[in-house]
């Protein structure tokens, strides 16, 4: 119920005055200190925001806008770091620019200032919480004198009448003796699947496997005394060769798979008023026998309400410390840390299908009651799934407490270690009041869903449906693989070479063995931002490693000389730059290609495969969709296949292949075969320049069909014409012998053409008279008078030297053709050569070159040598 406040504190804070608040602004310091997480969350999460440093950082700083803007709030950050280090007595002056070393002096400044406040903050937590540094250790509440409450954080809510017996005193987890050396069986941190602590099975439909069964039997197996229960089945199993499928199986899936809720539980009933605090039994249960009264109380009940209290940081896996039940009558809290091993009794109440099981957020205390005390639920309605479907403002079980029941819910112990024996009445009451009010909460929360689903059961029904799904969930040990830093390493957001990265995969895995060696939570040993500031900064010498802790983890004072050896062994590693991978998808079983004709075959889908073969779709291996299932009438079989891309290969027609295809791969060839390849122009053909698809020449629906049948009408009859006209020619030609006549005729015009061609010595005496006329009109200067050139008159055949008679015509078959290409030279031949002009005989007096004149000299190409269509004669300079 709500709590009032006294008349005494409504008179005392009325003569205080809103003036007497000693923070401006705020009623009291928690509203000022949730006012402040929120803002440095909110700045925290827009910081994330900002560009990284490095590439990123410098384009937006070319931007004059950016720079400006950032200026601004650097001055502004600034000035308030001065003034909250001047408040505090420190030195401040973090302004000045004008020194070389700027950014290293503002970092030990802030260092600085860093100790002084966290100093005086222990300081005064120390005072608050009555604990001194010459003052004895802390002592359990029981034997300690109540003293005044001076932390405005360690408070009860200011509503409530404040008594003596209310006080309390704050316990730290090094003062509280491990739970764990009190347990019967040891706790399994082995790097092995879990499996369930379950040997027997009440309310079961379906019986449980024999190896189950059979796990009491191992006290009479000595060498696996000293091992796990879970690790030593493994081993014995695999000792004796056994194999058992369902060992990992969630031993009530069968039964949570078959439930029905009766229809009873989808009516519309009266909700049931909860009893005041002070009017309700409490019992606290302790020992094996009020454990089995428990049980035959709740086995007579129609609905109870369950929660449980947990611990993580000072155990690698986690301990469930309490148990906190209701009924409409009484309230139970049990310690499960005491009766750890015997609460596999409950198991008859918790999988009674009868029994409505009330939880607000089940999806974590399903897992705890699998791994610490073998519990499974059937039959649960879960609250929080409720609120959800109900679509309320919040959904956590202060919103519910404040809405549904008008109470304000005291959470002061929601993160307090809760292994600590004997528990203050102050966590009894917290304890109590979580189950208290749930079951009321969970009749109005049905009648709602019934109203909101239009007086139908389909909402109430969807609850129920949801919190089946969160009690078939397995809890699954945390394995560690050597890829397991991975997925830290990329949340971080970090950018390491391959040194760093070395380091920090090498603490990583001493982190995880240390932890289960150790039963301690990773964040005990090694918190993540000290074992990253440890991977960047790499420190040569041990007392670096204790540098970059504060405060310094016990586990790594202790063994700071075996992280020396691996920064040591990271250090020896070559420095390159690393890229963070994405991360690796699990790649699914393959599937049975068995049933040629299933549905549900894919041929597209390389999922499963790494090598890809180029040409049609091949049927691959068979193997089981489920493994596990060794009953073949249980097994779905799929036809599996490789993809390949066809749509531009040549269809040959292959009957035994076609024949070997499925209806789904004939259906996908039909549909390749009407497409054409676009590219086909660039490729090179056998038969013609054109490319047209097989498919389309035998498709009467097509357009290349018709036009080739009718350009072969059109066209056979004039091909069959002309071929056989040249056929007649040629029969005729070589049919009729040529007369003598006419061959002496040709062979007498093939004399006289031959005779007009001047002689080798005929053109070389043409050009020697051509050149020395040209000397001539140079010798003659630039003043004299050049007579104007004279025609060239046509020879007579008279005038004309004759041919010598040993002359022979060149013969143009036996030419080399090779002197066309580019950049080839072929061999001299005797013979005549038409191409090639005769060449000039040089002086041999001057020993120079024959020079032309000024006016008839050319500028791109010589006179003595004219290789024209050969090769290139460029000028010379």
């Amino acid at each position: 119920m709500a709590a009032r406040r006294s008349p005494t504190e409504n008179r005392a804070s009325r003569e205080m005055g809103p003036g007497a608040c000693p923070i401006p602004g705020f009623s009291d310091a928690d509203s000022f200190v949730k006012h402040v997480l929120g803002t440095v969350v909110s700045a925290t999460k827009s910081s994330n925001g900002l560009p990284q440093p490095g590439d990123e950082f410098d384009f937006y700083r070319s931007f004059p806008g950016f720079q400006a803007f950032c200026d601004a709030q650097a001055d502004r950050l600034l000035s308030c770091m001065s003034h909250l280090m001047q408040y505090h007595s420190c030195r401040s002056h973090i302004k000045g620019r004008n020194k070389v070393t700027e950014l290293e002096d503002k970092f030990d400044l802030l260092v600085d200032a860093n100790d002084v406040i966290l100093e005086q903050v222990g300081i005064l937590l120390d005072e608050a919480s009555g604990v001194n540094k010459n003052q004895q250790p802390v002592l359990p509440a029981g034997l300690q004198l109540p003293k005044t409450i001076v932390s405005s954080w360690n408070r009860r809510n200011t509503e409530t009448k404040r008594s003596r017996s209310e006080t309390f005193r704050l316990f730290h987890a090094k003062n509280i003796p491990r739970p764990q050396m009190k347990f019967k069986e040891k706790v399994d941190n082995s790097n092995i699947p879990f499996v369930p602590k379950i040997f027997t099975k009440p309310n079961a439909l379906k019986p449980l496997p024999d190896v189950f069964l059979n796990r009491r039997s191992r006290m009479d197996r000595p060498e696996d005394l000293d091992v796990p229960a879970a690790l030593a089945d493994l081993i014995h199993q695999q000792r004796t060769q056994q194999n058992e499928q369902n060992m990992f199986a969630h031993p009530y899936q069968y039964e949570l798979n078959h439930f029905e809720p009766s229809e009873s539980l989808f009516a519309k009933t009266e909700p049931q008023m909860y009893k005041p605090l002070s009017e309700t039994k409490f019992h606290l249960i302790t020992t094996f026998d009020e454990l089995v009264e428990l049980n035959e109380k709740l086995s007579k009940c129609k609905e109870f309400a369950v929660d449980l209290e947990h611990h993580s940081y000072r155990s690698f896996l986690g301990l469930t410390c309490l148990m906190q039940l209701s009924t409409r009558e009484e309230d139970f809290v049990v310690d499960t840390l005491e009766l750890r091993s015997e609460m596999y009794i409950l198991n008859e109440v918790f999988t009674d299908p009868s029994i409505v099981k009330v939880f607000h957020g089940a999806d974590s205390d399903v897992e705890w009651l699998q791994r610490d005390l073998g519990l499974y639920v059937v039959n649960m309605f879960d609250t929080h799934q409720a609120a959800r479907i109900l679509n309320l403002g919040r959904h956590s079980l202060d919103y519910l407490l404040k809405q549904y029941c008008d109470v304000q819910a005291d959470k002061r112990y929601q993160l307090a270690d809760w292994r600590m024996r004997p528990l203050p009445n102050e966590m009894l009451r917290y304890a109590q009041e979580d189950t208290h009010y749930l079951l009321y909460i969970y009749d109005t929360m049905k009648n709602q869903l019934w109203e909101q689903g239009n007086k139908q059961a389909n909402l109430v029904q969807l609850v129920w449906q949801k919190s089946r799904d969160i009690s078939l969930k397995k809890y699954y040990k945390p394995i560690f693989t050597e890829e397991s830093y991975l997925e830290l390493y990329r949340k971080q957001k970090k950018q390491l070479n391959t040194q760093q990265l070395t380091a920090f995969r090498l603490f990583y895995a001493w982190r995880d063995k240390i932890s289960r060696l150790e039963d301690e939570s990773t964040g005990y040993v090694l918190p993540n931002h000290m074992m990253i500031k440890i991977a960047e900064e790499l420190p040569k010498e041990t007392q670096g490693i204790i540098a970059c802790c504060n405060p310094v983890p016990p586990l790594v004072r202790q063994q700071v000389n075996e992280l020396h050896l691996l920064v040591q062994q990271a250090r020896d590693m070559p420095l390159l730059k690393t890229e963070s991978t994405p991360l690796q998808q699990k790649k699914s079983p393959v599937l049975k290609a068995d049933k040629t004709q299933n549905l549900l075959f894919g041929p597209h889908d390389s999922s499963h495969h790494e090598q890809v073969v180029h040409g049609s779709v091949p049927l691959i291996q068979t193997s089981k969709l489920f493994p596990d299932l060794e009953d073949d009438n249980l097994t779905l079989t799929l036809t599996s296949a490789k993809a390949v891309i066809t749509i531009f290969d040549d269809l040959v027609a292959n009957e035994k292949e076609h024949e070997t295809l499925t209806t789904a791969q004939q259906k996908a060839r039909t549909v390749l075969e009407s497409f054409e390849n676009p590219f086909r122009m660039y490729l090179p053909s056998k038969d013609s320049n054109a490319y047209i698809s097989q498919a389309a020449k035998f498709d009467p629906s097509t357009k290349i069909y018709e036009v080739s049948n009718r350009w072969k009408l059109l066209s056979q009859e004039q091909l069959q014409k002309e071929a056989a006209k040249k056929q007649e020619q040629t029969s005729k030609a070589k049919d009729t012998p040529k007369p003598e006549a006419v061959r002496q005729q040709t062979q007498q015009d093939y004399i006289a053409a031959v005779q007009e061609i001047p002689s080798v010595r005929q053109q070389a005496a043409m050009a020697a008279e051509q050149q020395s006329a040209k000397r001539e009109r140079a010798k003659s200067g630039p003043g004299a008078e050049t007579a104007p050139p004279e025609k060239k008159k046509p020879k007579s055949a008279a005038e004309e030297p004759k041919n010598p008679p040993n002359f022979k015509p060149f013969d143009y078959r036996k030419s080399d053709f090779k002197v066309f290409a580019a950049g080839s030279k072929s061999k001299e031949s005797t013979q005549f050569n038409p191409s090639h002009e005769a060449e000039v005989p040089h002086s041999k007096k001057t020993g120079k070159k024959n020079r032309q004149s000024a006016g008839n000299r050319s500028m791109t190409f010589t006179s003595s040598k004219s290789d024209r269509g050969f090769r290139h004669s460029w000028p010379k300079r």
